[in-house]
Parts: structure tokens; sequence; C-alpha cells
């Protein structure tokens, strides 16, 4: 029981961080320009839709796909109501994530910019962000590869590796309403709690701030479906997640990295499947299908639990089921980052 009320007095203490401020800033700009862009969208629509065209969309009518426009803006936002310490968390954040994004958005417009292009400006985001900060993976909890972490040049690779691995997750997972941008809030809100709990109250703010900001997208995204995040937006958040997990064990070395990797558990484990399933079938990875986990759940489940909805409907639901998982994934992290074999132990079970 006390340790569910340290995960409470967390949870109450982030929420009541100075950040807050700058939170609802951030969320009502996203929210606001995302309403902005579905109002326009008869304007620069010929650039922005989403076509209904592919094997892998299951929506019923083009949509504008720019959605993470507005989350960036709505960071940005936030950034001039925070203290300097939260400063400099959230600018080479900013910073290093304009590659990612600017070559989603890139997609987006265009539908021309290649996935290995796309998967190197997320990696190029990861050495950007290393420049900036210092920061990159010098332990992962695993015997031998600490070592190898230990040289610079091995360890700077490995974290742009990991990062462009990340924002590829949330891309992959970006497939309902809802699903990504729930995902990614519930993950920076984990992130926040157990900064919270170590005393990092700058990382604590700036991943309150994205969260906001994230939220505020999702609630135009969903249930309705009148703007999707994008390439652009799924790789800005991916980065930013992968990020504040790479800032929240390297400033703080009493937690563990496979609790960072256990809030993150679903999309690392889609896309590791991923991987896995397309080499089996021998099929191009940048090819497109319907064997998510997503796909798989709206399919054998929700179709038939809730025959009489419309299909539009399903996908929400869908969406909001899986990306809730991410709420476990979040609890059991907060509880167990201190301990490395416990935190070890969650991820195998989780991602089964």
């Amino acid at each position: 029981m006390q340790l569910v009320q340290n995960l409470v007095d967390t949870a109450q203490g982030v929420f009541n961080s100075p950040a807050l401020a700058a939170a609802a800033w951030g969320m009502a700009v996203s929210f606001a320009l995302c309403v902005l862009l579905v109002i326009t969208k008869r304007w620069h629509g010929v650039l922005t839709m989403d076509s209904i065209n592919g094997i892998q969309k299951f929506h019923t009518q083009p949509t504008p796909r720019v959605g993470g426009i507005p989350i960036v803006l709505g960071v940005a936002a936030a950034w001039g109501h925070l203290s300097q310490d939260m400063h400099e968390i959230l600018t080479p954040i900013l910073l290093a994530g304009m590659p990612a994004f600017l070559f989603g958005v890139a997609e987006d417009i265009t539908k021309r910019v290649g996935v290995m292009q796309r998967l190197l400006a997320t990696m190029a985001s990861g050495l950007l962000a290393w420049w900036l900060t210092g920061y990159s993976i010098t332990h992962v909890d695993v015997w031998g590869v600490n070592w190898l972490l230990s040289f610079t040049l091995v360890s700077v690779l490995f974290t742009a590796f990991a990062v462009g691995g990340v924002a590829n997750a949330i891309n992959i997972i970006d497939g309902f309403n809802g699903l990504a941008s729930s995902a990614s809030t519930l993950a920076f809100m984990g992130y926040a709690m157990i900064a919270w709990q170590v005393g990092d109250s700058a990382l604590a703010g700036a991943a309150l701030v994205l969260a906001a900001c994230v939220w505020g997208f999702f609630w135009v995204n969903w249930p309705l479906g009148k703007i999707f995040l994008g390439d652009g937006g799924s790789y800005f958040i991916g980065f930013s997640l992968a990020w504040a997990a790479v800032m929240l064990i390297e400033r703080n070395p009493g937690v563990s990295a496979f609790a960072a990797l256990l809030v993150c558990v679903h999309p690392v484990t889609e896309v590791l499947f991923s991987i896995y399933r397309r080499k089996i079938k021998k099929a191009n990875p940048g090819y497109a299908d319907r064997l998510h986990f997503h796909s798989l759940i709206k399919q054998r489940y929700v179709r038939r639990w809730f025959p009489h909805l419309s299909s539009d409907l399903r996908n929400s639901l869908t969406g909001a089921l899986v990306g809730c998982m991410t709420l476990t994934a979040i609890v059991v992290a907060n509880l167990t980052f201190a301990s490395v074999w416990l935190s070890i132990a969650a991820f195998m079970v989780l991602s089964m």
C-alpha cells in the first residue's frame, strides 16, 4: 500500500509542478491550431490531406495529416512560460527535433520522402541532441554492453540508433485515432513522474509540457479523426520521448534503463514484431500492412464486440483501448525504476 501511496503522491506533485501553467499554454495553443487547420482545410488541403488509399489506412475521407505542426508550435509557446532550468531541457529538444520533424512534414506534403531518408533524419536528431547537450546513453544495465558504451563513439552511435528506433516506433503505432497521441501523452507523464520521484523537477516539468501539447492534439484527433499526426508529428513526438528517456537515465543514474524502456514497451515491441514478421514474410520493411497489433485488435475483438458501431468509431475505440495500455507500463515503471532486476522482469512480462 505504501508503494501505491508513493505513486499517488508523485502524481499529485507532478500536477502541482511550476510548469503546469506553461503546460496549459502549450495545450491551448496546440488544440486551437489543430482546430484552425481543420476549419481551413479547404485552403491547404491540396497539400496536407491524407488520402484514403493504402492498405494500412482505415479512415473513410481525406483528412489533414499535419497535426505535428500545432504540437511543435504549442511546445514553442509553452517554452516562453518556463523557468531557466526547464529551458535547458526543452530548448535542445525543440532544436534537435527539427530534422525528424521537417523530414516528416516533407513526406506529409510531398509523399516522396523515402523511409530510409526519414530514418536517417531521426538519427540525425539524436546526433544533434548529443552535440547540444553532451548526453548519450552510457549504460543499459546489460553486462558487457556498458563497457562498450564507455567509448564515446559507440555511445553516441548507439544513442542515435535508439532515438531513430523510438521515433519510427511511434510512427508505426500511429494507426487509429488517438492511439499514438494517448500512448505518448501517458509515456511523457510516466517519465515526468519518475523524474519527480528522483528530484529532477526540471525534466519532470519539460515532460509535463510535452504531454500537454500532445494532449491538445488528441482532442481534435479523437474520436472523430478530424486531423492526423502525420509523419512530422509522430517523428517529433517519438524523438522527444526517446530524448526524455536518455536524459532521465543519464541525469539520474539511480533510474534503471529498463524502466525507461518499459514506459515505451508497446511501440518498442511493435517495431521488433514488425521487423520479425516482415523478415519471415520476406516483405520490404518499408511497405505497410494490416498486421500490426492495433489492426489485429480491431479485426479480432472490437469489430466482434461492437458490431453496431460505425467503422470510424471502431477505429477510435481501438485507438483509445490500445493507447491506454501504456497506463499499465508507466505505473509498473514508476514502482520498479530503482531496481534493475524488477524493471527487467516487468519489461519481459509486459512485452509478451
